[in-house]
């Protein structure tokens, strides 16, 4: 129910831009190849959902870390395969009538990426979900060629210290942060 957080792990793949490319580069997330889930378990099961990716660019220099651009994964779009209960997430917690998107700005990215092979670096930046701004700091392992990336981000979303209705009740309690994966592969371009 707390999925609006689930769109922002695509922002970590922004992380995957690091200081040893020696030039400026664009990282162009497709909604078709970027797959965005959530988890929210409770003391009886666990629910797992999924988000859209709306569009996405991360502009990143690799000689200095700064990173710019925008994520933006469409909210209305979470679903965990049962319509009462993403009607209730919807309606209840997320609101998604009201606040439709979920945004992640990076702005700086912080370890080495090797190109070509694997690395692991953190893409810190504004998360902004249901109104309001939070910084975060997230984790991704990255897989790259010369023009290519693939990344695999996780993270939580503490969504109730966040100002997210907690959806529990007497019967149910559910976890307060919800948990977040975010698997991308995209082009690299540079600029």
């Amino acid at each position: 129910m707390q999925r609006g957080t689930a769109p922002f792990a695509l922002l970590l793949l922004a992380a995957l831009a690091s200081p040893s490319f020696g030039a400026a580069y664009t990282l162009e997330l497709k909604p078709e190849a970027t797959k965005i889930r959530w988890t929210l378990g409770d003391v009886l099961h666990t629910v797992n959902g999924t988000f859209k990716l709306e569009r996405g660019a991360i502009e990143f220099d690799p000689e200095t870390g700064k990173a710019s651009g925008q994520v933006v994964v469409n909210v209305a779009s979470g679903d965990s395969g049962s319509e009462a209960r993403d009607s209730r997430m919807h309606a209840n917690v997320l609101e998604s009538k009201k606040f439709g998107e979920a945004t992640f700005v990076p702005d700086r990215v912080e370890g080495a990426l090797a190109v070509p092979g694997a690395s692991n670096v953190k893409l810190h930046g504004t998360f902004t979900i249901h109104g309001v701004a939070h910084e975060m700091m997230m984790d991704a392992q990255a897989t790259t060629t010369a023009e290519q990336i693939h990344a695999t981000i996780s993270f939580d979303v503490p969504y109730v210290s966040w100002g997210m209705k907690d959806p529990s009740n007497i019967l149910l309690k559910v976890n307060k942060a919800v948990k977040v994966s975010v698997d991308v592969s995209g082009s690299l371009q540079k600029r």
